[in-house]
């Protein structure tokens, strides 16, 4: 319920059209009371052929209120679409605010198909949530003691039947159905986002499934994962039809107790028979505006979903914040690091990523984090960039503890080149200007020179996610980016994993060169080309196992000479 009252602040940001809404809902609801109200005292007034002015009169008043309710409804769809459009764009700039600073994190928790799923779906249900749950009961309670209020002049018996049926159909009824709307299977939000994932994963994976021939078990399970979402959508359908039909059955045994009331006052005397069909048909048209109660509970239930699927993301990823990120990070400054007893494992897992580590990185220094695959030397990266958040230990940054440093401060002052690098569809110029966008062209065609990618043209074309390119074109575009930001913290997760021997030692060549007063990180599975390394930090099962440089550590013969030795043997 907390995440809906959320939406419900998120909601009174537009005062405005939630008053105009209501006001035109009243003026439209009302006008068709009033409507229909006039044509039964018209029919009874005329079967007692009164003088042709007094017909002319109520004419009028029919048309005045055809005139009222057309103009009214149309207001009110108008302004209150108009708020519910407003609302959805506030929720979905509140929620990507929110999620933005952990948006690298969110990953490594959900699965893509199911944030799409929030993202999109539960966003868009909630449209609903003004529309057919905040103030309809608002315009239903205002039409319902106006019109009582109205009927209790010419009957006060009358007046509190149709105060019982307001009770009945729009606070009993509606309760009774939200309290079953609990019982019946409320999956759908879950399945919708199982179909997507499945769909997203078998849309991702359909080259590898046919290369291992498992495209029919994949797609089996494709079809099972919309059969459920199917059948829990039929499910919920067939709730809310029931909800309608118990209100509108309810609505029509108020009017005929009116009409029965009403059939034993005027026998007694008690009413003038002159409006019973103005009263009947009061009964008949003010129900209408109950009508959206029918399908409130099932709303207001998939409202709850899925607001609470939607900031459940930001609330966990929010509760490990410990403190206000406002510290920056200085400009045009090489960063110190120091690492103290830092732990972190990642969520579900037992075995620790990173164990026990502490090194000190100085300003300006070159450091080579090496060791097998697993060993945990991109997990510490992954610290560094405020990717994930340690379980124990201390890190910081130019002396500041890294939790208190705005993650955005991190970010701007990093040059980052990871093992997986996105690219947009676009050229080669979009893609570039990512890092700069005051770059000039000259610029940009002489770091592509830089990355030994001169024969690419800044208006060649990048497919989405760079489908056309090689790895080792990604990468040289990626170390591209990276000279162009030219900040003063570099961050090198296997930058030329996918890149030939000579090319590797042309853009090393470059990148030291540029770097030469910089703080530089780099995370390499290879062991050549380490000699000129301020430090060499080996790891293995996420613990630091030596540290030194390339001279020390191969006089030491520990762990680094072996894995050097076992290098040169398997190639040559």
């Amino acid at each position: 319920m907390k995440d809906l009252v959320a939406v419900i602040k998120i909601i009174v940001m537009e005062k405005k059209d939630i008053y105009l809404s209501v006001l035109f809902g009243f003026l439209a609801g009302i006008s068709a009371v009033g409507l229909f109200a006039s044509s039964g005292y018209l029919i009874s007034r005329a079967a007692l052929i009164p003088p042709l002015y007094a017909l002319t009169v109520l004419i009028a008043f029919l048309k005045l209120f055809g005139f009222v309710r057309a103009l009214g409804r149309y207001a009110e769809r108008y302004f209150s679409h108009r708020a519910t459009f407003t609302m959805l764009s506030n929720i979905r700039v509140t929620f990507y605010e929110k999620l933005e600073p952990y948006a690298p994190r969110v990953f490594q928790k959900y699965r893509s198909g199911d944030l799409l799923s929030r993202i999109v779906g539960d966003v868009e249900s909630l449209q609903n949530f003004f529309l057919r749950v905040y103030y309809p009961p608002v315009v239903l309670v205002i039409i319902f003691l106006s019109t009582i209020l109205f009927t209790s002049f010419f009957s006060l018996a009358i007046a509190v039947v149709l105060l019982l049926g307001l009770i009945l159909t729009g606070l009993l009824i509606p309760l009774l159905f939200a309290w079953t709307q609990r019982k019946v299977n409320r999956q759908v939000r879950e399945a919708r986002g199982e179909l997507s994932t499945d769909a997203t994963e078998f849309l991702y994976g359909f080259r590898d499934l046919k290369i291992y021939q498992q495209l029919d078990n994949k797609e089996k399970n494709l079809q099972q994962s919309s059969d459920l979402y199917i059948k829990e959508q039929e499910k919920e359908g067939a709730h809310m039809m029931f909800s309608h039909s118990m209100n509108t059955m309810f609505s029509l045994v108020i009017s005929w107790l009116v009409l029965g009331i009403g059939s034993l006052l005027v026998s007694e005397g008690e009413l003038n028979g002159l409006f019973l069909a103005m009263l009947v048909m009061i009964s008949l048209t003010v129900f209408e505006n109950a009508t959206p109660m029918a399908v409130l509970p099932t709303h207001l239930e998939d409202s709850k979903r899925a607001s609470k699927r939607l900031f459940s993301i930001v609330k966990e990823e929010a509760k490990e914040v410990e403190e206000k990120e406002r510290l920056q990070l200085q400009e045009n400054e090489a960063p110190a690091i120091e690492m103290n007893n830092v732990d972190y494992h990642y969520p579900g897992e037992s075995r620790k990523a990173l164990d026990q580590v502490t090194l000190s990185i100085p300003s300006g220094s070159k450091i080579a984090v090496v060791g097998p695959s697993g060993s945990g030397k991109s997990t510490l990266l992954q610290v560094f960039m405020k990717f994930v958040k340690p379980d124990h230990g201390d890190v910081r940054i130019n002396g500041l503890p890294l939790r208190t440093v705005n993650q955005e401060s991190v970010w701007k002052h990093s040059n980052v080149v990871l093992q997986e690098n996105h690219f947009f569809y676009g050229t080669i110029e979009d893609n570039l200007r990512l890092a700069r966008e005051d770059v000039n062209k000259e610029e940009l065609e002489n770091v592509l020179k830089d990355v030994e990618l001169s024969s690419f043209s800044l208006e060649d074309f990048v497919y989405e996610r760079g489908e056309n390119l090689s790895g080792g074109e990604k990468q040289r575009l990626a170390i591209a980016r990276a000279l162009l930001k030219g900040k003063r913290l570099w961050l090198l997760d296997e930058p030329t994993s996918s890149i030939d021997a000579l090319t590797e030692e042309k853009i090393y060549n470059h990148l030291f060169q540029e770097a030469a007063d910089d703080t530089l990180i780099l995370i390499s599975h290879r062991l050549t080309g380490l000699e000129n390394m301020d430090q060499i930090v080996v790891m293995e099962h996420g613990a630091v196992v030596e540290v030194g440089t390339y001279e020390q550590l191969m006089n030491k013969q520990g762990y680094f000479y072996q894995m050097k030795q076992i290098e040169q043997t398997v190639f040559g």
